[in-house]
Parts: C-alpha cells; structure tokens; sequence
C-alpha cells in the first residue's frame, strides 16, 4: 500500500430539497435520510458494493459517480500539495443508500459529496481542500449549488454563483417536514427541459417576494398561514406538472387543505411543511400510492463517521 493514504473514511450525507417552491435553483434543505458510504484504500484493484437504492450500478466500475469524484478530488489535492502521491493501490466502497434515486431528493449530489469528503479523509494532504474549495468541486460536477451546499453545510442555505465561483448561506432551521416518494422516476434533465427560455415579468417579480418572504417564514417562526403563501411558485412548478401529473395534483390537493406543499427539487417527490399527525388527519387528501416519509431538517451536514469495528 503507498504510503501517506489513511486507511478508511465512514462517511454519512444527508438528502436534500432543493427550490422549496419559489427558491428556485437557489435555496436547498438538508433532509433526515441518509447515505452511508464507507471508503477503504486497499493493496489493489476496484471492489463496489451498493445496498439498497442503486444497487443496480453497482457494476459501473470506474463509470461509478462516487468513483468519479474520489479520482477527481484526489488529483485536485495532489495538485493543491504538489505532492505527486497519485492514486491509491485499491479501493473498496460500499455504499448504504436509502436516499431514493431519481425523485428529487438529491441522491445525485449526496454521492458528490460522499466522494468529495471521502477523498479529503483518505488522502494525506485532505485540509487543503476547505469546504469553499469541497463547494466549488461539487458544484463544477453537479452543475449547480444548490443542492449540493445544503449536503455539505446541513440546514437551510441559499446558494448562488458570481465571478468567484459558487457560495452559499447557511441558516439553522429546526423543523418537522413530510415528504410523499412515488414509485415512479423523473430525470433531472427531462423536468428541465420542459422550462420555458423566458417567463413573464410578473411571474419574476412574484417568485422574487415569495422567496424572500418563504427566509422570513422558515426562519422567524411565522404561521402556516403565511407559509403557505411563501411557497406559491410560478417559475418552474407548472411547467413541469405534464411530466408528474400525480405530484402536481398531490401539490395542489394539501395546499388547498391549507398545507404548504411543494415539488421537492425537480420532482416528482412532494415535500410538505407540515408534522406526519397534520398529514395524517387530512389523509383523503394525500390518497394513496406514496411512501410517506416525517424527517427533522438535518443540522450537520456531510459528516465524517468514526471508523467502527
């Protein structure tokens, strides 16, 4: 084994909701369901083993997405020490999903950050990549921050892009949310390309207030009333209702029983601000066909375990 590397990472990363109805492409929530992820360097060769959600890629090898971001993060640190170290002799992942695939809740940005945080665990020289710099990496991969900061932070942020690069805002936020997994999947890439090139001004306008007053809500304690007209959404949701009716009609279905519902990320998840007993006394409305999941907001973040037995 090449010496330097350490010997096993354990690491745990939350999912995420990202737009949260208004924020669209900006605020992102860091959920209590996790991905654990466990990292050991070996004498040689490539062992995945995936249980639960994606066990299927399990077999992609060096094609792997947490792969991937474990040799890119490791070239970025050799080039930040110049240090030359090179790839480790082995490697053996083992993922633990429970974080579904595919339905907006931030699977894909949970496996950046697994092997982002990871890979600064196991090379040598891993302080040198701060978090600024583990944003930046994640955000070049993903393609946009904001699902990826509220993984790394934890809690409720606001993520936004300039000249130099992807920053974000972290806000703590201690509240019960409910969110409603179909069986059914949608591409990220499929509900962006139903968005329109350009909206109407008083669209703009519209979600630019509900944003700034869904910060005030979330974080000043005020009532469900005023959360409910927070959330109201008109850059993306509708546009994206064709391809989740079922989502779209279950959004429509709580906030008419008074319940702030929104699309969670790009769908076809539904989250809700509201407690399970709340969602539970209005179940005609909710129907059937989902997997109903309560959950706290997650204050850490991305998280390196202790190594265990």
């Amino acid at each position: 084994m090449n010496a330097g590397w350490n010997r096993l990472a354990r690491v745990r990363v939350p999912a995420t909701s990202a737009n949260l109805g208004p924020g669209f492409d900006s605020l992102g929530l860091a959920l209590t369901l996790y991905d654990d992820v466990t990292v050991e360097v070996t004498k040689g060769g490539l062992s995945i083993e995936v249980d639960g959600e994606g066990a299927e890629v399990a077999g992609r090898g060096e094609r792997h997405l947490i792969v991937k971001v474990l040799r890119r993060t490791f070239e970025l640190l050799d080039e930040l020490a110049g240090s030359g170290l090179g790839r480790p002799p082995g490697l053996r992942l083992h993922c633990v999903n429970r974080i579904p695939h595919s339905r907006g809740l931030g699977s894909s940005s949970a496996a950046i950050i697994a092997g982002i945080t990871a890979a600064r665990a196991l090379h040598p020289h891993g302080g040198l990549l701060d978090d600024a710099a583990a944003l930046a990496l994640a955000t070049e991969i993903e393609g946009h921050p904001d699902n990826v900061a509220p993984c790394l932070y934890g809690g409720l942020t606001i993520a936004w892009s300039g000249p130099d690069g992807p920053r974000t805002v972290r806000l703590d936020l201690a509240r019960r949310v409910t969110v409603f997994v179909p069986d059914r999947t949608l591409a990220t890439e499929r509900a962006r390309g139903l968005l329109p090139q350009t909206v109407p001004h008083e669209d703009a306008a519209a979600n630019a207030g509900r944003a700034a007053l869904l910060i005030a809500a979330l974080t000043g304690g005020l009532d469900e009333g005023v959360l409910l007209a927070a959330t109201e959404d008109r850059l993306h949701q509708g546009y994206r209702a064709p391809a989740m009716p079922e989502s779209a009609a279950l959004v429509d279905r709580l906030r008419a029983a008074g319940v702030p519902a929104v699309i969670s990320g790009a769908g076809p998840t539904v989250l809700a601000f509201t407690t399970a007993s709340r969602v539970d006394s209005i179940g005609l409305e909710v129907g059937t066909g989902w997997h109903k999941h309560s959950l706290n907001v997650d204050p850490h973040g991305a998280c390196v375990q202790p190594p265990g037995p």
